[in-house]
């Protein structure tokens, strides 16, 4: 259901469009340019849907600790497991490389994603104001969230 790629030139358009639909409404400034320079392993992971056309999460993982830099699922595909097989996925890969924690934010107001996350042990450490900026101007708190893996 999902995979583990490189972002590279040749499928960096893709990733941002992916992250595009994923995030409309939502804001999501990854350009294909951001994709190529996130690297790959040992330090970051880049992991998608099978199709690569519905879902994306990116992971960086330093010392012993993983945070979640990107994660998104393109509307049409919402509420199948998509979502749900990316984190288990990521989580398992932290693991598997001795990461003992995984961090990330979330918008206060993105309640489909709070409880994806609640529901996986994420528990809540702290808020940051105005961290999320909306196409509209609006900005957003982003809830920092952890799991001991």
């Amino acid at each position: 259901m999902v995979r583990v790629i490189v972002p590279d030139v040749h499928n960096a358009e893709r990733l941002a469009e992916i992250a595009r639909v994923a995030f409309e409404g939502r804001a999501s400034h990854w350009t294909a340019d951001d994709f190529v320079a996130l690297g790959g392993p040992p330090h970051t992971a880049l992991i998608v849907d099978d199709a690569f056309q519905d879902g994306l999460l990116i992971l960086r993982m330093a010392a012993d600790e993983a945070e979640i830099l990107n994660f998104g699922v393109v509307p049409a595909a919402q509420r199948r497991g998509l979502g749900r097989a990316l984190l288990r996925s990521a989580e398992a890969l932290a693991q598997e490389h001795g990461m003992t924690s995984i961090f990330l934010e979330v918008a206060v107001d993105n309640a489909p994603a709070r409880a994806l996350y609640a529901g996986r042990g994420y528990a809540e450490l702290g808020n940051r104001k105005d961290y999320y900026l909306r196409p509209d101007g609006t900005r957003a708190d982003a809830l920092v969230m952890k799991k001991l893996l």
